[in-house]
């Protein structure tokens, strides 16, 4: 199944930030290591910043790039967060990629 999964965030949930932070990094870590893997995750708002610099989940972003998922981060928000020459991760990407990208997946998964 040609899944996408979006990550709007730098933290899962709303609540605690260090839980939500601390369940990112379980998320990645777990999806590296499951069976079925999303065709893309896709990263706007906050969720960029995953992919840059300082990043405590890079080296799961790296892991699931080496097995091919595709990682692409909104343009607009890595401008929006002055991370364009600290992405690190996948590459920068535009919304109307995303919206085709997200229009066209069999399955959109919102963390």
């Amino acid at each position: 199944m040609d899944q996408v999964v979006v990550i709007n965030s730098d933290k899962m949930g709303m609540g605690n930030d260090e839980l939500g932070t601390r369940l990112i990094g379980n998320f990645l870590k777990t999806l590296v290591g499951a069976e079925r893997k999303p065709r893309m995750l896709v990263l706007y708002n906050a969720g960029v910043k995953l992919a840059a610099k300082g990043s405590q989940v890079l080296e799961s972003l790296h892991s699931l790039e080496n097995q091919g998922v595709e990682i692409i981060s909104c343009g607009t928000c890595v401008n929006f967060f002055g991370l364009t020459d600290r992405m690190e991760a996948g590459r920068v990407s535009n919304m109307p990629e995303i919206v085709k990208v997200l229009t066209e997946a069999a399955a959109v998964i919102t963390i």
